[in-house]
């Protein structure tokens, strides 16, 4: 069978079509290649193929945001599937829909990236949450120093967010649960935050709706 013909029919048949949805993913880093991201950050490449944030002396904070991990490309609706780490304390986010990449604070959203683990009280700028948002629904977080999976989509202004296997946003309405003054963009940048703080990512693929 023809491979063009084989595809048209592997996505007919139930069953098939998570696997045909993969294959649209677009690979963001793979281990050795940079050329999808930009960052003035301290991002290295390490032997097992991970990317480790180690922060220069006197970075700290979030607000070195030329530091950041971004995607190139923009996007509207999409998935982003990656893996990451950090040690006690650790603090990161996933930002999207960012307008300007001055303040991805203020012109963007944020899925919180913290170390939560044995948390049982959790709110929006807890693991899962989003910023001023929306708490997680629970708390998924693994131990310091193992990696977590968090695979992130948005589509049609509603979030979903599972990490570990565990929904943590589940058709979250951004409009509805959004401050009234905080603009929510037709589409923007992506983003992985620099919190001044050690912290690996590995597998960051993304793909658009």
């Amino acid at each position: 069978m023809k491979p063009v013909l084989l595809a048209l029919v592997a996505a007919l048949i139930p069953g098939t079509c998570v696997l045909a949805d993969h294959h649209e993913f677009k690979t963001i880093y793979d281990g050795k290649d940079l050329s999808n991201i930009k960052t003035e950050g301290n991002w290295k490449i390490q032997e097992d193929g991970s990317l480790y944030l180690d922060p220069r002396p006197g970075e700290r904070g979030w607000t070195r945001y030329g530091s950041y991990l971004w995607l190139k490309e923009d996007y509207k609706d999409f998935t982003i599937d990656f893996e990451y780490k950090h040690p006690k304390g650790g603090n990161s986010g996933l930002y999207f829909r960012i307008y300007d990449e001055s303040d991805a604070t203020a012109h963007g959203f944020e899925v919180q990236i913290l170390d939560c683990f044995g948390k049982k009280k959790l709110g929006p700028h807890d693991l899962g949450g989003v910023i001023q948002t929306a708490g997680p629904l629970v708390n998924a977080a693994k131990k310091p120093g193992e990696w977590n999976r968090m695979v992130v989509t948005l589509k049609n202004n509603k979030l979903t967010v599972v990490l570990n296997g565990k929904k943590v946003q589940d058709g979250m309405d951004l409009v509805g649960k959004k401050r009234p003054n905080k603009k929510l963009a037709e589409k923007g940048k992506i983003a992985i935050q620099d919190h001044g703080q050690p912290f690996w990512v590995r597998n960051i693929k993304v793909k658009a709706h």
